[in-house]
This record gives structure tokens, sequence and C-alpha cells, in this order.
């Protein structure tokens, strides 16, 4: 019988050092740590991993298990979130995520009373309880909601042991959030937890929750650090309460968020297993499977081309499944628009459905297992977040280093240095401060208005969204278009021919519609003249010069001036000016744009002069 020879015997084989010296020809002369990176904690990534030695599957769900694809009941009244939840629920959805209006990841809509057990009675009406999993997220009213919830179930006949509750309560997760401090909330939610136990109720009853310091701008390691510092706060309250250790741990469960960032997010979720286990032994438990659940960030969220929220969560509720979540909520895609409408929900749910059902992801028991760039970022953000929690616990506590403003002041460190890079488009935004459409049509929400945020003390970890700072931007441009009836403009005067100027003119148009600006691509001048006349007719009141090093160094200066003399309020040039900037900002270029600069910084500039009437 006739072998069957494999592909790959048809190829040489690869090795570090031949790739190493495929990469040294590709680089050009130019170092190899051009190729590394770093995460927010200052972790190294290198461009390639060879595959982890040893590795040990670390499953976070029993083999072959789904995890939870939960669905957001937010609706302010509870009437309309059950009609909401009820469809959820028969278009796939395998729980609830309940969030009352005073709870952290609110973000502008909640359900009111949840404190109040008749509230439950409408909002899971018809809700078959027993056949569904619950959580519950009520900020600084957990104990109370919990204790509602807890009521409803148990007059609805319902066994308390046969529904699969999460009661959510977390303190200090309030804490995090508010900036205020209840110095008896921690023991009063362990005596929540150990009264629901006692009434039948299997648990988890208390949330060690990150997603507030997420939101805040946190990086990986701060978020499992505050987790396992909450979590631990939860152990001793629990242990003073009279309850054993071993009930403790499986009374207590990790919320995350998950984001874009798809390794990291896989290997923030292993991390903070394993931290898990190491904290069990040290308090001499057997190590359990930690419940977490996750839900895809709100920082990420965009408002400007939303339809890439799609893609950013569907990244996310990725990393979940495979780095082992319990459970996964998908916040709609529209979730920064306003209360998300019936298709956005839509989307949100069959995001899970197609990776559960048709990708079935669940079916592998820790997929990443031996892949050297998980495994290492998992033993790095281990690490990190370890020495990052001891920190925490030397200083008292988490609440105690909330109070203390330190971990705050690390996170704002954090969010600087990243707010940096947004602004020089180190790090893109999709649809946002990159690949902008100013002529999107606008994506509809529910017309149900948002609350204001609650007041918050001094501390308060405030929820952001990373492109934020460029819809504000175009906010301003939709202002002037609406009053005006026209965009504010920016006239690319071209120079030479189509192969000289295209790459510029692509990159400068995308530049300046970040901020609403629309481009008028000129049609290429072949001198200064031509382009100081096609800038006059555009009506624009700011012009971009573009094209290649090699007419510049023939053109620009001329342009610049006869441009200038034309009435421009204000002349950029795309690309680096080298040796020409003395003489180009003599002749009245006033900025240059190029990959690195300061793009936030130069739009806001150049737009206030745009939008000047």
């Amino acid at each position: 019988m006739a072998s069957i020879s494999l592909l790959s015997d048809d190829f040489a084989g690869a090795n570090e050092t031949t790739w190493l010296a495929a990469v040294e020809k590709a680089l050009k002369g130019a170092a190899f740590d051009k190729l590394r990176s770093k995460t927010d904690d200052g972790l190294a990534i290198e461009p390639l991993y060879p595959q982890a030695a040893n590795a040990v599957a670390e499953p976070g769900r029993a083999d072959a298990a789904p995890w939870a694809a939960l669905q957001r009941a937010d609706h302010p009244d509870a009437k309309a979130a059950n009609a909401i939840a009820l469809d959820d629920l028969a278009g796939g959805a395998a729980g609830l995520d309940i969030v009352g209006r005073g709870a952290p990841n609110a973000f502008g809509f909640g359900i009111d009373g949840l404190t109040d057990a008749a509230t439950f009675v409408t909002l899971l009406d018809d809700v078959l309880l027993d056949a569904i999993r619950i959580r519950l997220n009520a900020g600084a009213d957990g104990v109370a909601a919990a204790a509602a919830l807890a009521a409803h179930i148990k007059a609805s006949g319902t066994a308390p042991a046969s529904v699969s509750v999460s009661f959510g309560i977390d303190p200090l997760g309030a804490q995090a959030a508010s900036g205020t401090a209840d110095a008896d909330a921690v023991a009063k939610a362990a005596a929540a937890a150990v009264a629901l136990k006692a009434n039948g109720f299997a648990g988890p009853f208390l949330a060690a929750d990150g997603r507030p310091f997420h939101a805040a701008g946190a990086s990986e390691a701060q978020e499992i650090a505050a987790v396992l510092a909450a979590a631990v706060g939860y152990l001793r309250a629990l242990e003073a309460t009279g309850m054993a250790l071993e009930d403790a741990v499986a009374a207590i469960e990790a919320v995350v968020s998950v984001d874009a960032e798809q390794f990291l997010g896989i290997a923030k979720i292993r991390a903070l297993r394993r931290l898990w286990r190491q904290v069990c032994e040290a308090c001499g438990v057997a190590p359990t499977t930690l419940t977490v659940h996750t839900e895809t960030a709100w920082r990420m969220m965009t408002r400007r081309d939303p339809w890439v929220n799609m893609l950013r969560t569907t990244i996310a509720g990725f990393a979940a499944g495979v780095g082992g979540a319990t459970s996964l909520t998908v916040l709609p895609f529209t979730a920064a628009l306003g209360l998300a409408d019936g298709f956005a929900r839509r989307v949100a749910r069959n995001t899970q459905s197609v990776l559960l059902e048709e990708s079935n992801l669940y079916r592998v028991a820790d997929p990443a297992a031996g892949s050297g760039y998980v495994e290492t970022m998992t033993d790095q953000l281990a690490q990190a977040a370890w020495a990052l929690f001891q920190e925490i616990e030397a200083a008292g506590g988490l609440s105690a280093a909330l109070a203390s403003g330190d971990l705050q002041e690390k996170i704002t460190t954090v969010r600087a240095a990243r707010d940096r890079d947004i602004a020089k488009r180190k790090v893109a935004i999709t649809g946002t401060s990159e690949f902008p459409n100013i002529h999107e049509a606008p994506v509809k929400a529910l017309e149900v208005t948002a609350f204001d945020a609650p007041v918050s003390g001094d501390g308060a970890l405030a929820p952001i969204r990373l492109g934020a700072v460029y819809e504000a931007l175009r906010d301003q441009a939709d202002a002037f278009l609406a009053e005006t009836g026209k965009r504010p403009a920016v006239f690319l005067a071209t120079l030479g021919r189509i192969a000289d100027f295209t790459a510029r003119a692509t990159f400068a148009k995308n530049f300046f519609e970040a901020a609403g600006i629309e481009a008028i691509i000129g049609e290429g001048a072949a001198d200064a003249d031509t382009a100081a006349k096609a800038f006059a007719d555009s009506g624009a009141r700011i012009c971009c010069l573009c094209s290649s090093d090699a007419v510049y160094a023939d053109l620009a200066e001329t342009a610049a001036k006869a441009v200038k003399d034309a009435g421009a309020a204000h002349i950029s040039l795309a690309g680096r000016p080298g040796d020409l900037e003395a003489a180009l900002k003599a002749a009245g270029v006033d900025g240059f744009l190029y990959v690195g600069c300061n793009v936030l910084d130069f739009l806001t500039e150049v737009q206030a002069i745009a939008l000047q009437r």
C-alpha cells in the first residue's frame, strides 16, 4: 500500500535560527527590540514564543461543560425588563444578569427597586427560576437586594437549592466605585451570606468584582490583585462568622472584565484561577475551581462606528470562553449609545451562541495550555498581580488601600500612560481614532433616558471609555454641521503625480476625519499657484500639503507660501519634515502630521480653527 506523505514534508524544518535570520533581513538593520512590545503592566511581549514545555491543562469548567451565556436585565422599569428578559431567554440566553440602578456596571441604566421583593415578582414573572442561571448586581444595595431576591424565590415555591443564583454582594466593589466606605459593610455582607446559606441557597453569595477597577483604567495585574484582595477580605469576614473555610471558599465568586486584548484576557483568567488556588493552599483548604463570571469591557465600547463593537465583544467573548469563564455577559454593541433594542440584544446573545454551538469552544478543556505566549503571560501576570496583592494586604486590605488612595494612584498612572498612547494612536481605536466614517448612519437605541451618575466621594473609580476623547471632537464637528449645514473641512493640497501623493493623502484623510473634519482631496497640483487656487475654490479654512519627500523638496515651500497667501488659517504637511522643517515653518507651515505624533493635541488645535466662522 502506497504511503501518503505529509504536505509539510516538502518544506524545510522551521527553527529559531532560520527565523532570526529572516527577521534580521526584514528589519534591514533596525533593532530587534522593534518587534517587542509591553503590556500596561510593563510585561514584555516577544514576537515569537516556542511551545511551552511540560504545560499542564488548568480547566476552569468541568469537562465539556459550556459556560453560561447570560443577558443583561437592565431596563429601569421592571415590567418592561420582564418582557425583554422573556424574549432573551426564549432566544437562547441561559440566564439573566440582573443590573440594579446603583450597580457599578449599570452605565446609566438599571432596574429600580431591587431592594423590594415585589420588584422581583414583576421582573421574574413567568421565568422558570430553577431552569436558568441568575446573577445579581446591586452595588451598595447588595445585601438588601439579595434578601429581596431570596424572599421572592422562596415565596414562589421554588426550592432554593434548585436555583443557580449568584447574589453578587460586593461592598468593596461598591466602595471602589463610590469612594465611600462603610466600616461595617463587609461584616454585614458576610452575615447576609450566612443567612442565605442557612435558607438553603448554594451560592455563591459574595462577588470579588474587578469590573469597577478595569472600567476606571486598571491594568490586567491590577484587576487581578483587586479581585484577590476583595476575595481574601471576604474570606476573613466569613471565617469570623464561624463559617468553615471550605464553605467560605465556595461562597465567593470572581468577576472580571474581558476586552479585545484576546491573549491577555485568556491569560488573565488563567492567572486569577492559579492565584486563587494559591490562596486556598495558604489557608489550608483544598483548592477548588473558582467561579469566574466575565463581562465584555465597558471601556472598549465606542459610540462612533458602533458596529466595530461587535468585533470587540466577539474577541472578548472568545477570550472568556477559552480562558475558562464560568459565565459570560456580552454588552450589546450599542451599549455606549443607550439602552439596547431587540436587535442589539439579539446580536449579543448570538455572539455567544456562535462561540458555543458553532465554534464549540467549550468542548476543549483549557485549549490555551501549552501555548508559549499564553503560558508566559499567565506566569508573568500571576507574578505581577501577586506582588500587588501583597502590597494591598500590607496596607491593611482592599478597603484600607482604597481609603488611602494608593491603589487609585497606581491605576491613574497606568491610565495616563495608556491615554498618551491613545493620543498618539499607538493604541488604535478602529472606527474612532483610526478609519473613521464621518458619513456613518446613526444607530438607534431605545428611547429611555439614562440616569445621572451617582454622586461620588473622593477616590471614586469612575468608569471611562477609551474612545471618548476622540468622540468629543466628532461631537463638536457634528454640532457645527447641524448649525451651518456643512462639516468643518480641510483641503488636502496634493502635489505632483498620483503615485507621489496617494499614500500621504490617504493617511491625512484618515487623520483629520478622526475629528470629524472632512477631507477635500485635490487632484494633484504641478505648481504652487495651481495648489493655491484649488485651496481657495474648496472653501476650506485649513490646508494640508500631501506628497512624497522628493516633491516636498522641490515644491512644498513655495506651495505653502502660495496657500498662505490664498487665505489658509492653518497649514500642515503630511510626513516628517526632516531637514526642511525650518524652511517650511518660515514659509507658513504650522504643523506636521506623521505616525507617532500626538494626534489628539494636533486635532484639537486644528479643529478649533476649522470651526471658526
